[in-house]
């Protein structure tokens, strides 16, 4: 199914609601009342107001008054498509400069006040926009909006030279962690060279390229925040449980008097064409070779844009597609697909394919093979059937997506600011319904058919034999425009009608109600906990076997992994493209899983679906097919994957720590997806053995979240009645190895971009209310939130990582502490030396009065954001039936942090932080970082990975 990119991604919300302009009663004067939404009776919809400032400020306020929250949203139209050539990644670093403080906001404090607020916070940057966003208790609202206007229109005069240096490095680790050290990192951005015309705003990468953040000055800086972050620019989208008379009256003190910015005129749109198709490659540190496929078609909300997402989705939206069946299924690929990602200005139609090395690995097969699915589209046709399976999941989606506050905010104004309607809702759903088999056999003919595309090869280092085609194509010297910004207007300070400096105080936390369970049994005896929650008509059902990767001999590790991958696939009844055209046409999902401790099937469905869906639930976890063919392609998936994630930074550092903490010998210290020596001796018998051991009703717990009350919806579990078997018990653990003290651990990954650092120690199995939780507390302020020590340290103050954390991580037997982060790798020791100096005072001085009251107020009102969607309703009843919690329990957590003591937690810091117990892993360019790590005086160990 497509991400359904810019128009459809405002599908988080179906509005079939109507537009009426209302009177002008109760609003400030200087706000317009532009139009308002109200709902019919028995129709989705969202209410929403817009308004206006005299500034040119849009505002859309959403009253949803189900939890007692409010998410706030600021989005500007400006992106990296706004930014000139040779001039990339300003939109992107001003993102960055916006959280550094302004003129009545202190450095560092906007994510402070956030998240002491008990609120989260961040913002995001693609090419089109850029939006900040918070989500915080609806106390805590007036202080959102003195933060957001204090830096749309008070950034300069706090804007220094020293700050832009940090968050330029700061960029350049988040490049060097996201781009260059990540598989494939470089393809996306080398790939839109090829793909658009020279000096095109999606030809460079929304990042930037590095050599034009070096270009970056200051000044250029400050003339992107004039040219673009006007309030005439914006749109101020607040959703939630709020007065509106209030916040209108908030909105006008906070945002009216800041001026408008120059004018902003939407961007031109044209359709992006080729020549000829150009071929294109590069070299990677990857295991598995990569095709990626692109033909030029519209732009965002184009007539064609429709049809063309049906067509992607009966090409590669799946295991019923085309390229499913003639690339995954025959083993050619291990994984393919194809889109239609749409942008305001281009859409493209992608095509990828993973191709499998045991089938050779050539790109020129893997090719051959997507055109022959082409060709084998054209000679098919379309179907009613493909239309209606697309259709029905849109409409599915639709209402799946209507379950959070931001959900509903980030649409409108997502729609708002590139259509000016926040109401785009029912016109989607109707373009999308009235597409007919016509529209799409006539938008594969106009964009499809015999034209141009680009094909890019990725692979291997040394396989350059593996390509598809010799390269026929280089991207021209990038052109450099002489000036960052255009069109900038004089800075002139906003007015001050009041004092600014003085931070909103709150009213008082609103009391939290955590969701109403209900207890029951099937006939079985297997438990079920659900609550009701009224606001989607949807289901949220996940069936938890106690078990998983624990339950596994370790020798077999990547047995639960695999067992449930063969369970997703055939039943003894159909195939496994019958049952899921079967599962599309019912707009549900079912999904078979394994983790550390517990086997799972998640299931989502429409309520008015559910008990077809159950029956096809039942089939699959009663009438497995086993077929050896499906187990054949699946497991080769498993260890080809295996072999790609060997090529990732982060796993290797995953998987290296949890050995080191709890050795090769237990189950806990080998990754649940198994190793390539034992994924390759397991066979069909260990997969039905295993089938057998862990998919039994003695294992099972229920967890259900839906609209249905408890008398409606047990009786739609009746199936499940006959599930017999008892309960299965772990092997004891194996015994853990000693911890080497004063030990550096490396791991080579040669040409590493980055280093890779994990610090820590075995440590406390989870529990809710006691040293567990109490030791999360302590580390808050050392690692847990974006204004830790640590973050602080490394990040802000020494640019050496994007971001870096440290935290407990408890199970049902055992847990671990580790402090963490991705530095530039000519900072390695550095970074280590700030990791343990920063540790070593937390032990020994503690935290201060004022961190200790910080994560009072965080931690306690951020409980006010927990139960809002059927996804965190479910995630606490777990909870509860997981490690046999009252349901007060958080009653009790709220308890703890009311009677904490600075002293209470200073003792677990020393008791937990000690480094002397801690070992040092390290993965990274073992010949750049060697010689600095000797002269920290630890024993450096390399650790080669099984």
């Amino acid at each position: 199914m497509k991400k359904w990119t810019l128009a459809l991604a405002s599908l988080s919300i179906a509005l079939a609601g109507c537009v009426v302009i209302p009177n002008q009663a109760n609003v400030p004067e200087g706000v317009t009342l532009i139009e308002a939404s109200t709902s019919k009776a028995n129709e989705v919809s969202i209410n929403y107001k817009k308004y206006q400032l005299a500034n040119g400020l849009t505002v859309i306020l959403h009253q949803d008054k189900s939890d007692p929250l409010v998410h706030v949203d600021v989005t500007y139209h400006v992106g990296a498509a706004r930014e000139l050539p040779g001039r990339s990644g300003f939109a992107h670093l001003f993102e960055h400069m916006m959280f550094q403080g302004s003129q009545h906001v202190a450095d560092e404090q906007h994510f402070k006040v956030v998240t002491e607020a008990g609120g989260s916070l961040n913002g995001t940057t693609n090419s089109d926009r850029t939006n900040y966003f918070e989500t915080v208790p609806n106390n805590q609202l007036e202080k959102m909006l003195w933060l957001e206007s204090d830096r749309m229109g008070f950034l300069l005069p706090a804007l220094t030279d020293a700050k832009f240096e940090v968050q330029r490095e700061t960029v350049k680790n988040e490049r060097a962690q996201r781009v260059d050290n990540r598989p494939y990192g470089r393809m996306n951005e080398r790939f839109n060279q090829a793909f658009y015309p020279q000096g095109h705003p999606y030809s460079w990468p929304v990042i930037g390229w590095p050599e034009d953040l070096n270009r970056a000055t200051p000044e250029d800086v400050r003339l992107f925040f004039q040219r673009w972050y006007g309030p005439n620019n914006a749109t101020l989208t607040i959703g939630g449980d709020f007065n509106e008379s209030q916040v209108l009256a908030w909105v006008d003190k906070y945002f009216a008097e800041i001026p408008q910015g120059p004018e902003v005129k939407t961007p031109a749109k044209s359709l992006v064409t080729l020549d000829k198709t150009r071929y294109i490659s590069m070299e990677d540190k990857v295991h598995l070779p990569l095709i990626k496929i692109a033909f030029p078609t519209v732009y965002a909300r184009h007539e064609d844009e429709a049809p063309l997402d049906m067509l992607a989705s009966i090409l590669g939206g799946g295991k019923t597609s085309l390229f499913y069946k003639n690339l995954v299924k025959d083993g050619f690929a291990v994984q393919a697909g194809v889109s239609h990602p749409c942008q305001e200005l281009a859409c493209q139609m992608s095509m990828y394919a993973l191709a499998n090395p045991a089938k050779g690995g050539k790109l020129t097969d893997v090719e051959a093979r997507i055109q022959q699915s082409i060709a084998e589209f054209e000679k098919r046709g379309v179907t009613e059937a493909d239309l209606q399976k697309v259709k029905v999941q849109f409409e599915a989606d639709t209402i799946f997506n209507l379950q959070s506050v931001r959900g509903k905010v980030s649409t409108l104004a997502f729609n708002q600011t590139f259509a000016g309607k926040p109401d785009l809702i029912a016109e989607d759903l109707a373009r999308y319904q009235a597409v007919t088999l016509k529209d799409v056999w006539r938008v594969f003919h106009t964009y499809i058919k015999n034209k141009p595309m680009v094909v890019m090869s990725v692979v291997p280092e040394g396989a350059s034999a593996l390509v598809a085609s010799a390269d026929n194509f280089q991207a021209p010297l990038p052109l450099v425009a002489q000036s960052a910004v255009q069109g900038v207007q004089a800075y002139t300070p906003p007015p001050l009608s009041f004092d600014r400096s003085h931070m909103p105080v709150a009213t008082k936390a609103p009391g939290i109600t955590v969701p109403t369970l209900w207890n029951d049994r099937l006939n079985n005896g297997v438990e079920v906990i659900g609550t009701q929650s009224t606001e989607t008509p949807t289901v949220e059902l996940v069936i938890y076997l106690n078990g998983g990767h624990r339950l596994v001999d370790v020798k077999q590790a990547g047995l639960a992994q695999l067992t449930a991958a063969m369970l997703n696939e055939s039943t003894q009844l159909r195939t496994t493209e019958e049952l899921t055209q079967a599962l599309e046409l019912l707009g549900s999902s079912v999904q078979f899983g394994s983790s550390q401790y517990q086997s799972y099937i998640k299931v989502s469905s429409l309520t008015s679906q559910l008990e077809r869906t159950m029956a096809i639930v039942e089939e699959k976890l009663f009438q497995p097919g086993f077929k050896a063919a499906d187990f054949h392609r699946i497991k080769q998936q498993q260890l080809q994957s295996l072999q790609h994630q060997r090529s990732d930074a982060n796993y290797l550092a995953s998987t290296a720590f949890s050995e080191l903490m709890f050795g090769r010998g237990s189950s806990l210290g080998v990754s649940s997806g198994g190793s390539l020596v034992s994924v390759d001796r397991l066979t069909l018998d260990d997969v039905k053995s295993f089938y057998a051991q862990q998919y039994r009703a003695g294992n099972a717990q229920i967890v259900v979240v839906t609209d249905m009350e408890r008398s409606v919806f047990m009786p739609l579990l009746s199936g499940l009645n006959r599930w017999q078997g008892e309960s299965v018990t772990y092997q004891p653990i194996a015994e853990f190895p000693k911890l080497q003290k004063r030990t550096i651990y490396l791991v080579d990954k040669p040409g590493a971009a980055q280093s890779v650092i994990n610090i820590g120690k075995r440590a406390l199995a989870y529990d809710a209310t006691g040293d567990f939780y109490k030791a999360y507390l302590m580390n808050y302020p050392l690692g847990g939130a974006f204004n830790s020590r640590i973050n602080l340290n490394l990040r802000e103050d020494k640019g050496y990582t994007y971001g870096a954390r440290s935290g407990f991580s408890g199970g049902e037997e055992t847990g671990y502490f580790k402090a963490s982060a991705s530095v530039r790798t000519n900072v390695t020791t550095e970074a280590i030396q700030e990791f343990l100096a920063e540790i070593s005072r937390y032990q020994s001085a503690g935290m201060s009065a004022g961190e200790l009251h910080f994560l009072k107020s965080s931690v306690s009102q951020s409980q006010a954001l927990d139960y809002e969607t059927p996804y965190q309703k479910a995630g606490f009843l777990r909870m509860l039936q997981k490690y046999q919690l009252s349901p007060q329990y958080t009653e009790e957590q709220s308890e703890i942090i009311d009677n904490l003591e600075l002293s209470e937690l200073n003792k677990l810091a020393q008791k937990h932080m000690d480094l002397e117990q801690m070992v040092i892993l390290v993965v990274g360019d073992k010949k750049v970082i060697e010689p600095n790590l000797k002269n920290l005086g630890y024993d450096l160990v390399q650790l080669e990975l099984n």
